[in-house]
């Protein structure tokens, strides 16, 4: 049998990650980008697999052997998550099972690509032994020019890679990312029967319009980048090709809708209701996103699907279609409740649009909007953040997201915390929003730690509150105030906040 030319693994550090939170409550999502890379390889005719660790649950021990017997000439690991930031996060785990892997299997090449890959190349190869080369932006044409080595020399015309010439960290020059005209091509979709589907489950809020069922279930990109330049934002940074940060890399690029909606026949094919369009903006451009929906809409699907908007994107013309589409949730960035710290973070024109409006025109057609806040922005403090959860509140959406302000590498705001000298996470998990090692920044007048703990009553404070839980009894009956108080009593570790209950003991 021919050897395996490169497999792309997903790795799985979901424990580390989100705590007890991963055994019931965590979505587990198919890699999208995993996927995509295999059938960029398999398209141009290389012996591609891939596997999913999270999903299967395999250990460390367990994965590295699994992997050892496949036998990979490159073993690619693929460090995206459930959102853009999540890269720095998993590489908890991929940097766990390389090391396993590369004592078990050490003639085997190992490869990382992802967006904190991106972001730090340089150091990411400087820290870590185990790990042969990287890629410094997406990989797609780095991967494929790369298996058309043999691995040792020529790697020098490798644009995009980086790796080691006696013991020397090089990193060759940029390569170019797929242009929007070539995506159906060089990026021909997902290979979903080489997944494990049945494995794959949504997170709790979003299966409420599907009579609470989390399985199956499937996400997507239909498209690729974000033309907005939020200082906390890296999703651009895989686009990079000279620009130190994402902000000098908005790219949106997006496949046609006539390609994409082969996707949603081969997920009605299969029975999945649940779908997650993951474009960090799906609701932009029109004639994509609503060509879509029609093609949906003609075929007659019933999808239960969420994606996300921006407030300055959505206009009440789109929504009659979105949500015959199976449109049930848009996500919508709303970040702070104060406008002098939202405008000193988000790019557009989105301070100038009327929130409470947007969010119930939105729901006047029907469709439930999942809030995104941040607390712990630069301009932050005490009353401001406090304005955030008051507007929360008042809103009481059906679904709020609560996120610490974090520095991910790639991000403006990495660049600020860096030159300011602001305390950064001193391990991977410390990037997880849920981890007991969570390390948000400090504000311009507030400590991490308050910052963080701010957070976290908060969020207590939305999810156990009389009116949101009458909300989700209304509309999705009472198994889903059940659920959500049921999710309130797992408590997450914080080892800053622990840290400083010692201090002040």
């Amino acid at each position: 049998m021919k050897q395996l030319d490169i497999l792309f693994i997903h790795p799985n550090a979901s424990e580390r990650i989100y705590q007890e939170l991963s055994k019931e409550y965590s979505a587990i999502e198919p890699p999208i980008w995993a996927g995509m890379l295999t059938s960029h390889c398999l398209k141009k005719g290389f012996h591609a697999d891939i596997i999913d660790c999270e999903a299967l649950r395999l250990n460390d021990s367990a994965a590295a052997k699994q992997i050892s017997t496949m036998n990979p000439k490159v073993a690619c690991f693929v460090v995206y998550g459930q959102q853009p930031s999540a890269s720095s996060q998993n590489m908890e785990g991929a940097v766990s099972l390389a090391e396993e892997l590369k004592k078990v299997a050490p003639s085997i090449k190992i490869l990382f690509v992802g967006g904190h890959v991106a972001a730090l190349s340089y150091e990411v190869l400087e820290n870590h032994s185990c790990i042969d080369m990287v890629c410094q932006n997406e990989g797609v044409y780095t991967i494929s020019n790369l298996l058309r080595t043999n691995l040792k020399d020529k790697l020098d015309q490798v644009n995009g890679l980086g790796y080691r010439d006696n013991g020397q960290i090089v990193l060759n020059k940029p390569s170019p990312i797929v242009a929007k005209q070539d995506l159906a091509e060089d990026l021909p979709g997902v290979p979903w029967d080489m997944l494990p589907m049945e494995k794959y489950r949504t997170a709790l809020w979003h299966a409420l319009p599907n009579k609470s069922q989390r399985q199956p279930f499937a996400a997507i990109y239909t498209s690729l980048g974000c033309p907005m330049k939020c200082s906390f934002c890296m999703i651009n940074i895989i686009n990079r090709q000279e620009n130190e940060y994402s902000d000098g890399s908005a790219v949106f690029r997006y496949w046609d809708p006539d390609f994409i909606i082969k996707d949603f026949d081969k997920f009605a094919q299969m029975g999945i209701k649940n779908v997650k369009i993951a474009d960090e903006l799906f609701v932009l451009n029109a004639n994509h996103f609503m060509r879509l929906c029609n093609l949906i809409i003609e075929r007659g699907y019933d999808f239960n699907i969420w994606c996300y908007s921006r407030v300055d994107t959505v206009k009440e013309q789109y929504l009659d279609t979105l949500k015959k589409a199976g449109v049930n949730y848009l996500a919508l960035g709303i970040e702070s409740g104060n406008t002098k710290v939202r405008k000193d973070v988000v790019k557009g024109r989105f301070e100038d649009v009327d929130i409470r409006d947007v969010v119930r025109k939105i729901r006047s057609h029907g469709i439930n909007v999942a809030a995104n806040y941040i607390f712990g922005l630069p301009e932050d403090d005490y009353d401001s953040m406090s304005e955030t959860l008051d507007l929360a509140l008042e809103m009481n959406t059906e679904m709020a997201n609560f996120y610490s302000a974090m520095a991910y590498p790639g991000s403006p705001l990495y660049g600020m915390a860096k030159k300011e000298g602001w305390t950064l996470p001193d391990t991977y998990a410390g990037y997880s929003q849920h981890s007991q090692y969570t390390q948000p920044l400090p504000t311009k007048h507030l400590t991490a730690d308050q910052v963080l703990e701010f957070r976290d009553e908060a969020w207590m404070t939305y999810h156990t509150n009389p009116k949101f839980l009458d909300l989700l009894r209304e509309k999705f009956g009472q198994v889903a105030a059940d659920e959500t108080l049921k999710s309130t009593k797992i408590k997450l570790k914080r080892k800053i906040l622990e840290k400083q209950k010692v201090n002040l003991s």
